[in-house]
């Protein structure tokens, strides 16, 4: 019954903070009847000056939970002036931009290798005049070459490279290994965001010791469940014996979400 009662009390407030937290509520309540527009539009945040282009109620609600209800701050860290942001799992830009212009003398790195998010991405960078994001379509997976993409799920912002149960159904996408990664960037990295569907445990798993000492903060949506072979618990016991004090936070609703931070000590 509890737990009945923080599901209905998370979903009520939600949908007070998307009618109200955005500009256009008529425009919401649509996305959210019809679940799929015939094209992308657009839909903006009431106390910030920022827009996006969106698909869908997804996408929508992705921006709520990172504009209004700052998950990756609340259960991460404040984003400071100067710091190198890596977003694994970009998405269409929600986390990247919100880091971008909360602190704009940082630089912030987002890997999204699914094209038509990567896209919509793109375009959202440039809606909001944001200058100090790099953008790569590309996923980060074990290894450096190539990753299969599943896309059975048909959801856009459901995509990983987990272990695919039928390959052929996965789109290849360009891959880099965490390593990798950080080289690229400059080697080192104050906050990495992760949202990548499971995939962070093949990524962060394959990942020498020398990669750890790199970051400074890690703030993550953990999955367990049959579509991975590990739980939250094993990657916070993986991460801790690399140095880092972690926090685990249960998702408000599903019992195989999560959220995951890290701080090296």
């Amino acid at each position: 019954m509890r737990n009945l009662l923080r599901k209905y009390s998370y979903y009520s407030h939600s949908a007070f903070r998307l009618l109200f937290g955005f500009r256009n509520p008529a425009r919401i309540v649509q996305l959210f009847l019809t679940r799929t527009p015939s094209s992308p539009c657009e839909v903006s945040l009431r106390r910030y000056n920022v827009s996006f282009q969106v698909r869908g109620p997804m996408d929508v609600w992705i921006l709520k939970e990172t504009w209004l209800d700052r998950f990756y701050e609340r259960f991460g860290a404040p984003i400071r002036e100067g710091w190198t942001v890596v977003d694994v799992g970009a998405g269409i830009g929600d986390f990247a931009i919100y880091a971008a212009l909360r602190s704009p003398t940082s630089t912030v790195y987002a890997f999204e290798p699914f094209p038509e998010s990567f896209r919509l991405l793109e375009e959202n960078l440039r809606a909001n005049q944001v200058s100090n994001v790099r953008a790569f379509p590309e996923a980060l997976a074990a290894c450096t070459g190539e990753a299969l993409l599943d896309t059975s799920s048909g959801e856009p912002l459901q995509c990983g490279t987990a272990a695919l149960s039928d390959p052929s159904r996965g789109l290849a996408v360009p891959a880099l290994s965490l390593a990798d990664a950080l080289e690229r960037i400059g080697g080192r990295c104050d906050l990495m965001k992760m949202d990548c569907e499971g995939a962070e445990y093949d990524i962060l798993f394959s990942a020498p010791d020398s990669v750890f000492r790199r970051i400074a903060h890690l703030v993550m949506e953990v999955h367990d469940g049959p579509v991975v072979p590990h739980s939250r618990m094993d990657l916070a016991g993986f991460l801790r014996a690399k140095g880092f004090r972690v926090c685990l936070q249960a998702n408000p609703v599903h019992a195989y979400l999560g959220f995951l931070y890290a701080e090296r000590q």
